[in-house]
């Protein structure tokens, strides 16, 4: 199974993902961590993907699609995926597609996340990441702060900000390339009959996690009675 995350930055498509990826054991493959792991290891692609990252723009296909691709071929992604960042255009969609056919899969299902844009820039202006590679835990100081300031629960590693959640003219402009650019992307899945649209906001109580967990019920479900999602 495929699984696609949509959703501005900030509304969570990380969180539910984890969730869905700790219930479900399919991968969780995030563009963000495959561009930072590239950056860290200051690889040809990473390199040129840093340069558009730090001025809050989309990194071009030609550098996304070939470091997606490296990771859906990995061992770990045979039976399931969920993908969290990508695609962000209806031509990455549509380049998607074309690698699952050769791959023998499909987009099952797609989550569309909607959170108020006010909502957004204070959550990513108030988002600390922790800084181990290998826990990667995500907080915020307001609705989800560690037990003690600037330190991880899990592994007790520095917490920290990431640069591109720093400046709010930045988090703004992010915001208004994915109302551009990836928008579509809701209607492209939407004539598939595969998109799933959830509102996650303080203002409903309803956040990430009640998200999640409905959807890994429906997964479950979906997979003991053999239907489609």
């Amino acid at each position: 199974m495929v699984i696609i995350m949509l959703g501005a930055q900030g509304t969570g498509k990380g969180t539910i993902a984890g969730i869905i990826s700790e219930q479900t054991n399919f991968p969780q493959i995030s563009t963000g961590d495959i561009f930072r792991k590239n950056i860290s290891e200051k690889t040809e692609l990473g390199v040129e993907a840093e340069q558009y990252i730090a001025k809050g723009e989309l990194v071009p296909d030609e550098i996304t699609v070939p470091m997606v691709v490296n990771r859906l071929n990995q061992e770990d992604a045979k039976n399931g995926a969920i993908l969290d960042g990508f695609p962000r255009t209806t031509a990455q969609a549509e380049k998607l597609d074309e690698i699952l056919t050769n791959l023998g899969k499909k987009v099952d299902l797609v989550i569309n996340l909607s959170t108020p844009k006010e909502e957004l820039i204070d959550r990513m202006l108030t988002r600390r990441v922790c800084s181990n590679q290998d826990c990667k835990t995500t907080y915020n100081i307001k609705l989800n702060p560690p037990k003690v300031e600037g330190i991880c629960d899990k592994c007790g590693a520095e917490l920290k900000q990431r640069e591109d959640d720093s400046n709010a003219e930045a988090i703004n402009r992010r915001l208004e390339i994915y109302e551009q650019q990836t928008s579509p992307l809701v209607e492209y899945y939407d004539k598939k009959g595969v998109l799933r649209t959830e509102t996650v906001s303080t203002s409903i109580n309803r956040m990430g996690k009640d998200v999640a967990e409905d959807i890994v019920k429906d997964i479950k479900n979906s997979s003991i009675k053999g239907d489609e999602i």
